[in-house]
């Protein structure tokens, strides 16, 4: 049964606490938090779960940058509290799985890990670098770019992947499986002053391992 609790976070700028209404939900064995609107994959998890807000134009709406930020830390804390039992999980048909990346900071040097949502492509993971539909480019996929190397960790399984960015017909191929499963990612992505990477995470052949 859902159950509502506040989520609690501190405005970078303000240094204000500020609450939002968030739903613990358990599906298949697993608790996911959702909230109030339409979620994205580097956000929340249980899309099918959550309503749609839209503006007076009828584009969809966002939920303010410290509420993304602040759930992002939830769903990280809480894979890593429990060894990815919780908030990791495979694709299913229409429905994007959650997979953990651990990165090379590119400034750091240090491994830095974030949880992405993703599809299937063959033996390929494909996310998008959307931000949170935020401009700049989000800091794992520039320590991607930089060193394309990178650990995942998905539901039962961890795997060595190199990654980069598809082009051409490949990309208007995999934006298209977002497109089935977002109907609304066109409009989410036009909110980027740039263009969002179509990420492809291939496996890293042994050698390079």
């Amino acid at each position: 049964m859902p159950h509502s609790y506040p989520l609690t976070a501190r405005g970078r700028t303000t240094d204000r606490a500020r609450a939002t209404p968030v739903t613990l939900i358990e599906r298949d064995s697993r608790r996911l938090l959702v909230a109030p609107y339409e979620p994205v994959p580097e956000v929340f998890p249980g899309k099918e779960t959550a309503v749609t807000a839209t503006s007076s134009r009828g584009t969809p709406k966002l939920p303010p940058r410290w509420v993304i930020r602040s759930a992002w830390r939830v769903h990280r804390a809480g894979c890593r509290l429990t060894g990815g039992r919780l908030g990791l999980w495979r694709p299913r048909p229409g429905k994007w799985g959650a997979m953990r990346v651990t990165t090379v900071g590119c400034r750091s040097g240090r491994p830095r890990s974030v949880i992405l949502g993703y599809v299937e492509d063959g033996a390929n993971l494909v996310s998008l670098a959307m931000n949170g539909w935020a401009p700049g480019e989000p800091a794992w996929w520039l320590n991607l770019r930089a060193n394309p190397d990178a650990t995942v960790e998905l539901a039962g399984e961890r795997r060595d992947m190199r990654a980069r960015a598809a082009v051409g017909a490949e990309r208007s191929r995999l934006w298209a499986c977002w497109q089935a499963i977002d109907r609304n990612l066109d409009a989410y992505a036009a909110r980027r002053p740039a263009g969002t990477a179509v990420v492809v995470f291939e496996p890293r052949p042994p050698a390079d391992g």
